[in-house]
């Protein structure tokens, strides 16, 4: 199948080269701890002009997350993380301009968060079978979306209910796996609908792949990723200039993403438009 053109997914909309953009958010509909109602109604508070909301493998939640933003006036991009490897390293990748409804991206999207329900639901017994006693259930995952599904409520039950010494040891015992999908698949099925695709956090390490130019070469040689985040909080100058300096030399785009999950060590960054022009002009938004 030919893959679509790529598409205007908002309003049109001009950007002041200054104006205030966040590209990458969370909410409780991934593993964040503020609702997507907190989270628009901060943007909305701070003036942002523009920003993305990229829960986790939740492309099905964009027509809901589009009618809070605009009962709000915030500007929102429809976009989606996807859980990825590569090489067998986890490598999650940023999808812009996505379409809502059925597609292959929304068919990947759902069986990976189906498979990491089942296997939460099997930790969570796995867990009460080895002796752990979880008798406020109800109330914690009342304030996560009240479904267990991933990783972040097992830990929120495990944290209320005191438990916070061997914790990792404990669910790998009791048989946690993340789930994820080859990220060929995922940029395949992004780029299928006319999305773009691009590395989150290329720089994060922490369990996650850490690219450097030689192993960007070797992804690109079977991945055709459209560009990389290279403004992300937790990436040195030193790597934050190595990533511009890549995507001009190999035309790649470029996103800047605060990976907000509603924790104040970790607030929504107002970064300039300008950072991300070719991006924003690829998705029919003009920065002046």
């Amino acid at each position: 199948m030919q893959p679509r053109a790529p598409y205007v997914p908002i309003a049109p909309l001009t950007l002041a080269p200054d104006a205030a953009i966040d590209l990458q958010m969370h909410t409780t509909f991934s593993d964040a701890q503020w609702s997507a109602t907190q989270l628009l109604d901060h943007v909305a508070g701070e003036g942002f002009a523009l920003v993305a909301v990229t829960d986790h493998d939740r492309p099905d939640t964009i027509g809901e997350i589009q009618r809070l933003a605009d009962q709000r006036g915030v500007r929102v991009l429809p976009a989606v993380e996807m859980s990825s490897t590569w090489q067998g390293d986890l490598c999650d990748v940023l999808c812009f301009g996505v379409h809502a409804g059925p597609s292959a991206l929304a068919s990947i999207a759902a069986d990976t968060c189906r498979r990491q329900a089942e296997n939460v639901r099997e930790v969570y017994d796995a867990l009460e079978r080895a002796g752990y006693r979880f008798p406020r259930t109800d109330e914690v995952l009342a304030v996560r979306d009240g479904e267990l599904r991933q990783l972040d409520d097992l830990l929120a039950l495990l944290s209320a209910h005191g438990y916070t010494e061997g914790v990792g040891s404990a669910l790998r015992a009791a048989g946690y796996e993340w789930m994820n999908v080859d990220l060929g698949a995922i940029v395949a099925a992004a780029h299928q609908q006319g999305a773009v695709a691009l590395l989150a956090h290329p720089g994060r390490g922490d369990g996650f792949a850490c690219f450097d130019a030689e192993q960007l070469d070797r992804l690109r040689t079977t991945v055709p990723i459209d560009g990389l985040e290279a403004h992300y909080p937790t990436h040195t100058p030193e790597q934050v200039q190595a990533y511009l300096a890549y995507a001009r030399t190999h035309g790649l785009l470029v996103s800047a993403g605060s990976d907000c999950h509603g924790k104040p060590s970790q607030p929504p960054i107002k970064y300039p438009a300008a950072l991300c022009r070719d991006l924003l002009a690829r998705l029919g938004i003009t920065v002046a």
